[in-house]
């Protein structure tokens, strides 16, 4: 009756005959599946290791399972690709008067896009004047006289010398955006329509060129007068031989030079954003395109109020007692005594005024916070850079396990990826709504992870990306920023309590960061 039964039914005679077949055979050693090393426990099912992939990582998990990975994919990471910005050419040219934050907004939108990685370049006018006039004086010792008179519209000399001033600038912007730049930020007033009309029309000659006139308007009295306070008392080569109040005079009679020919944006075709009080107010028009978009957004987002920025690693964890990367571990002993001395450091320096206390969703951050008296938010997009299949492991097992993989990453630690995890360019880009959002608060502290304040404290001091993996963030200590109109200053704060030192630094060499100074720049590159 066995003709009767379905062909494709599987029965125990048919399975008998496949065991026999099978037992015969044998396997050519060089296409024989090799044994698969039984994980450790912490990595098994049920494991306290072990790691929930979300669809976005499903192709690496299906990979890692296979029984002889092909060549492309042995191993636990690889390096991620720098995304290819190279069709982005946007000139940014600033309006507005002098003393309205115009050279403010330029060096923060530079900073923003270099932190993600555009190539951004502010070409400054008035840099480009001194550096000149500096250069002409060396050569000739002829100094110019760069007074209020050389900004009336009234000096027909002084008004041409200008317009060729901005139109070489416009060009070496031009130049640069050539060679390869994305974003080139034309720093200068700006301030008629016949001058935003030349603009608009020499960067039409360039084929795929997008220009974004960028005004900053300021009526707010308290504001202009820091403004004018801090032109007329930080060095700026235009008044120094003047006292500081005769520099003071002389800068306001300028500003008046500039009020009387200024022409707020008013022509309907232009791609601007006006800027009232530095995020009062802000009118967007014709902004197109996601880059133009991203450019808007965060600008959107800025503010001029005084605040702090507080930074600081959650207490000595059992992990870093333990010389183990990620994971979810509690606080050591030591650990838990830097959470309880905390708050008495953080009120000591903000007083009465209102914090914010954010963490990540992991327990070592949030433990750490447990004892602070202000409102705390917990955030995803803090938590550790993901380690993938090496979480929970300590380097040395990383080294021993996969030596290839780990001196690639030493080689270069930004772009590489843990298999199944992050890199610290996958951070930057999760990171990218926390620097909105801190953009738009007040006074701030974050209770955090390595990884993630590298990140956070390279946007603020400008750093490169190559540098950005191997600063320095000790456990129990307190890192406070304020943000300047320039830069960033910078207090560091260290409680007596003992941690271990998690700092790996960049092999072969002991390179000292270069901050970024809270000063402004008034020379520029050499022209």
């Amino acid at each position: 009756m066995d003709s009767d039964r379905n062909p494709r039914e599987v029965t125990p005679a048919k399975l008998s005959l496949v065991d026999n077949a099978l037992s015969g055979v044998k396997l050519d050693p060089h296409l024989a599946v090799p044994r698969v090393h039984t994980p450790p426990a912490m990595f098994g099912a049920g494991g306290p290791m072990l790691k929930q992939f979300d669809q976005s990582n499903a192709a690496s998990r299906v990979g890692s399972q296979a029984a002889t990975p092909p060549r492309s994919v042995v191993g636990i990471g690889n390096k991620v690709a720098k995304p290819d910005y190279s069709e982005a050419k946007i000139v940014v040219a600033m309006v507005g008067l002098p003393a309205r934050g115009k050279s403010y907004l330029s060096n923060k939108l530079m900073r923003y896009l270099k932190w993600l990685e555009y190539d951004v370049k502010v070409f400054n006018v008035g840099q480009l004047r001194r550096s000149r006039a500096r250069q002409k004086a060396q050569e000739s010792g002829k100094h110019e006289d760069h007074t209020a008179s050389y900004f009336s519209h009234d000096n027909v000399e002084a008004t041409r010398l200008r317009d060729q001033l901005a139109t070489d600038s416009l060009d070496m912007l031009i130049q640069w955006l050539r060679d390869g730049g994305n974003v080139g930020i034309h720093d200068a007033t700006n301030s008629t329509r016949s001058r935003r009309a030349k603009i608009e029309e020499r960067v039409a000659q360039e084929k795929g060129f997008v220009t974004i006139f960028l005004e900053s308007v300021c009526d707010d009295p308290a504001l202009i007068a820091a403004n004018v306070a801090l032109k007329v008392s930080s060095g700026d080569p235009d008044y120094k031989d003047m006292s500081r109040e005769e520099a003071k005079a002389d800068f306001l009679r300028r500003i008046k030079q500039y009020e009387a020919v200024y022409e707020t944006i008013t022509e309907p075709h232009l791609s601007y954003l006006r800027i009232i009080n530095v995020g009062n107010q802000v009118t967007v028009c014709r902004i197109h395109g996601y880059l133009q978009s991203r450019i808007a957004f965060y600008l959107m987002n800025l503010h001029l109020k005084p605040r702090s920025i507080f930074f600081s690693r959650h207490g000595e964890s059992q992990y870093n007692v333990e010389g183990k990367i990620g994971g979810d571990s509690p606080l050591s002993e030591r650990g838990q005594k830097y959470a309880t001395a905390l708050p008495a450091l953080i009120t000591d320096n903000i007083g009465d005024a209102p914090l914010t206390v954010w963490t990540s969703t992991l327990q070592r951050t949030i433990l750490t916070a447990q004892h602070l008296p202000y409102n705390k938010l917990t955030w995803k997009s803090l938590d550790e850079l993901d380690a993938g299949v090496c979480d929970g492991m300590t380097y040395e097992e990383i080294e021993h396990a996969y030596p290839d993989d780990f001196a690639h990453r030493d080689e270069d630690k930004f772009n590489y990826r843990y298999r199944g995890g992050e890199s610290y360019r996958d951070v930057v880009v999760r990171l990218e709504p926390v620097i909105m959002e801190l953009e738009r608060q007040e006074n701030i502290l974050i209770i955090g992870h390595q990884a993630i304040l590298r990140c956070l404290y390279a946007y603020f001091h400008n750093l490169p990306q190559a540098d950005l993996p191997y600063i320095k963030i000790p456990l129990h200590t307190v890192i406070k920023l304020t943000p300047k109109a320039y830069g960033c200053d910078e207090e560091r704060y260290t409680l007596p309590i003992g941690a271990v030192d998690t700092h790996r630094p960049k092999p072969g060499s002991s390179p000292q960061l270069q901050l970024s100074g809270t000063g402004r720049e008034y020379y520029g590159e050499k022209a």
